[in-house]
């Protein structure tokens, strides 16, 4: 029963792949033209089909097969998502006509650019892949404490680093397009100093807050208060390697909009390798949060290879101040951190609260921990005007 469960389900949302190729090409379009809002909000669409198909369209099933709406849910979201931008291409006389055309001078040099960009995801997958077969290693519960920790590593890396890179990529093109050295490292180094004010203070807060914030989130039904503390230590782990994942981000448009996949597919395989040599070093003696030290060092190494061989192309000359935002930005985050840690200690015990008491008082943590920050920043010189690009 459950492989035929299984087959219709798969039947159902494989098409999603097509759908959502195409609404990445269609995304890819409008960013290229700085239309940014559209492709940010289209992910929306999948969760509201999601949850609608849930709310409306699984009591329809029986009980054994509710799952099947939300295999529908997937498959709507997919065509939802491209019909959804499919206007706003038209309104830019950009919508695509497909036909062949693998003779052509620029379809063979989008195929050049694209495979080493295909084995780079090719090399995140493959790291992923390694990671959990090690966690499978472990006692019972590894691979799910990992899972959770990545869950909230990819909050502040989806929502920031990835934004900021994304709305990059174009300018960078058109200025390395211009020849305009100087205005395409500036654009760098605004995108580092916004990825590392942002990150600090992120990277931080998973760190002094890994308890509250998975009690709240995740300790229900069976994640007991045990696998809380387990995933909390390999969250602190990864943690120290979040301003690396988030520079990442940043630092690789860079090669890209010189047109240059190459580099940064070769200095991904080296982290690749590197992050297996330290999971196999620190594993058997450190188990998950071993293979989270992996992951975070790892991402160190390729964000430095990518620096410097940015520097080294000379596309990118930090700017003046840069001592200055630092010690700023240290002092701020170890007072944020300071308060939200006092103010986590204060509450009763995270693993026994109410979820609502939970939510109340996660929310004034990080409430009082972002005044903190930003309060601090403006108390050390640090304005508005300082962050424009």
């Amino acid at each position: 029963v459950k492989r035929a469960l299984t087959v219709e389900m798969l039947r159902l949302t494989f098409p999603y792949l097509f759908f959502i190729s195409l609404t990445a090409f269609a995304g890819g379009i409008l960013n290229s033209w700085n239309r940014f809002a559209v492709p940010a909000f289209t992910p929306v669409l999948l969760n509201l089909s999601l949850i609608g198909c849930a709310l409306f369209l699984a009591p329809q099933f029986a009980e054994d097969r509710m799952a099947v709406a939300l295999a529908w849910g997937v498959l709507i979201a997919g065509v939802a998502q491209l019909l959804f931008q499919l206007p706003f291409l038209a309104r830019l006389n950009l919508m695509p006509v497909p036909r062949m055309g693998w003779s052509d001078p620029g379809v063979r040099k989008i195929m050049t650019l694209m495979i080493p960009a295909l084995f780079g995801a090719s090399v995140y997958q493959l790291n992923s892949l390694v990671n959990t077969v090690l966690a499978s290693l472990l006692e019972t519960g590894s691979v799910t404490w990992l899972y959770y920790t990545d869950r909230l590593i990819e909050l502040p890396l989806g929502i920031f680093a990835v934004a900021i890179g994304t709305v990059i990529l174009p300018s960078l093109s058109s200025k390395h397009v211009d020849a305009s050295s100087e205005a395409f490292s500036r654009t760098l180094d605004w995108a580092i100093r916004m990825v590392l004010l942002i990150g600090l203070p992120a990277a931080l807060a998973l760190a002094v807050l890994a308890e509250p914030l998975l009690s709240t989130l995740f300790q229900y039904g069976e994640f007991t208060a045990f696998d809380v503390a387990k995933t909390a230590e390999s969250l602190r782990a990864y943690s120290t390697g979040l301003l690396a994942a988030m520079l990442i981000k940043v630092l690789a448009p860079g090669f890209y909009a010189r047109q240059d996949t190459r580099t940064p597919v070769k200095i991904g395989v080296i982290a690749m390798l590197a992050n297996m040599a330290f999971g196999a070093m620190l594993v058997w003696e450190w188990h998950h949060v071993g293979l989270a030290t992996a992951m975070a060092l790892s991402a160190w190494l390729n964000a430095g290879l990518l620096y410097l061989g940015l520097r080294r192309a000379g596309v990118y000359q930090p700017l003046k101040g840069w001592l200055l935002l630092w010690g700023r930005m240290v002092f701020a985050g170890i007072a944020m951190a300071a308060v939200t840690y006092w103010l986590s200690l204060q509450t009763q015990a995270w693993t026994e609260a109410g979820v609502w008491n939970r939510i109340g008082w996660l929310s004034l943590i990080v409430a009082s921990g972002l005044a903190i920050y930003g309060t601090s920043l403006l108390v050390l010189g640090l304005r508005p005007r300082h962050l424009r690009r």
